[in-house]
């Protein structure tokens, strides 16, 4: 398919997405059309907290080609601000670039979600500027070395958008694991989310003499133990939130133990350490699928870089029949094709009816029963995700250069699973050999795989 003249075509399609155009094949064809046209260097520099900036450098067309070179840049500056965060963005090197990104992320613009969820989160204007590329700046990070601390009488708590999990752990020993399935962002009521909360707490807090420290993983994004945004509380009214969501986890952990350290991280940051334990391994992505597609990153220190690492929101497919995300308004999210939502919007392709008052995490146990009696429906849906999946992370290693992948969540588990996995691979040997060679995909165990983040979760306090 041609996408703003740039020719793209792969070997492995999902059987039940035929429109599917993998952004890392778009990527893949636009540089080496690049390099055969000629191009010149940008750089797109992204302000986070405090002094931090992020500064990624590309090539574009220097003659031609404007709307690929335009569509290039937006998709990458999108997944850049998905993936690393930021309340500016400078493009440095190209001012009609940088004028045609302003006006794609202003208020009315196609962008205009993504600039103002950043501007909520960073509490501040979004804003895009041209600079010069000689006066691009200077990157300046940081890292945070957080979890593996499993010492004394520790509760983990991990809040997704279809189920809860909670863990009681002993001295690094696990003396009690339970999941029950709630619908949060289906309440309102905050007194719903908090008695669920609680209920877990509460439950692993029984199985423990004491409880010294309690640790957090939520979907959402977290400054300073804070929420500053999340989809779990996306019905909940705005006053509400700000004045009783943002702090829910600390109010809860205190009626547990007031005096106990708490520690609230993103989920896919604790996906990430929980695989950084599990398997001992560092430079490694961890990816949960379930209500959404939550990413967190180690890096090869075993930091976490304090990313936002939201690739629910980053482009997976370039295709312009991409599936829409209610949420941002955006096509070709991750959302859509690494998630249950993944699932759910394959199967009437495949013929399989589902119960149509049914949750989301409902219909995915039922395509995951029929794959396990052998239905060859359910295993093409499965195998449609693994393709999904293997054009997903030859992106992701793009952006990321991560070793080791980790993949968690609902929708990873059982014989579903192992489908996503043997068909992701298949795809990376076939259309990304250099990146299969480099890249391990890694499952844990069935019990880690729906508890795994919990477990992970609770190692995030330090005890003085």
């Amino acid at each position: 398919m041609n996408i703003h003249g740039i020719e793209v075509n792969c070997k492995n399609k999902p059987l039940y997405d035929k429109d599917f155009i993998p952004f890392s094949k778009f990527t893949e064809e636009f540089e080496k059309s690049v390099e055969t046209t000629g191009g010149k260097k940008i750089a797109i520099a992204l302000y986070g907290n405090g002094e931090t900036i992020y500064v990624s450098k590309i090539s574009i067309h220097k003659d031609g080609f404007l709307d690929a070179n335009r569509f290039y840049v937006e998709r990458m500056v999108k997944f850049l601000l998905w993936m690393k965060g930021g309340w500016k963005v400078a493009i440095c090197g190209d001012k009609s670039i940088a004028e045609f990104i302003s006006d794609t992320y202003r208020k009315g613009g196609a962008r205009e979600f993504d600039a103002e969820f950043m501007a909520s989160i960073y509490n501040h204007p979004f804003e895009v500027v041209s600079l010069p590329y000689d006066d691009m700046p200077v990157s300046r990070e940081t890292n945070m070395s957080v979890g593996g601390n499993l010492n004394g009488y520790r509760i983990g708590f991990d809040a997704g958008g279809s189920d809860r999990k909670v863990s009681a752990i002993i001295d690094g020993r696990t003396v009690f694991s339970e999941e029950t399935v709630w619908n949060p962002k289906l309440n309102s009521d905050l007194n719903y989310h908090y008695s669920g909360i609680m209920e877990s707490l509460k439950k692993a807090a029984s199985y423990l003499p004491q409880v010294d420290a309690i640790g957090v993983s939520s979907a959402g994004i977290f400054f300073d133990n804070k929420c500053m945004i999340a989809s779990l509380f996306l019905k909940v009214p705005k006053d509400v939130f700000e004045k009783e969501a943002k702090n829910i986890y600390q109010r809860a952990a205190r009626e547990i133990n007031p005096k106990a350290p708490v520690m609230v991280c993103n989920d896919g940051d604790v996906a990430a350490l929980a695989g950084s334990m599990s398997l001992r391994k560092n430079s490694l992505l961890g990816i949960a699928m379930g209500t959404s597609e939550a990413a967190g990153f180690v890096d090869e220190n075993g930091n976490i870089k304090g990313w936002l690492n939201e690739l629910a929101f980053a482009p997976v497919n370039v295709g312009p029949k991409g599936t829409i995300d209610e949420w941002s308004g955006d096509i070709g999210c991750g959302v859509k094709y690494l998630s249950q939502d993944a699932v759910v919007k394959l199967c009437p392709i495949a013929g399989i009816d589902l119960q149509a008052d049914a949750t989301p995490a409902q219909k995915l146990r039922a395509v995951q029963e029929l794959v396990e009696v052998g239905d060859g429906r359910a295993h093409r849906v499965f195998s449609s995700i693994g393709v999904y999946l293997g054009h997903g992370l030859a992106q992701y290693y793009k952006m990321y250069s991560m070793k080791q992948v980790l993949l968690l969540g609902r929708v990873m588990s059982g014989a579903g699973g192992n489908i996503i996995l043997r068909t992701a691979e298949k795809v990376l040997k076939e259309e990304y050999p250099n990146i299969a060679e480099n890249l391990k995909l890694n499952l844990p165990d069935e019990k880690s795989r729906l508890v795994g983040q919990s477990v992970a979760a609770a190692s995030l306090p330090v005890l003085e």
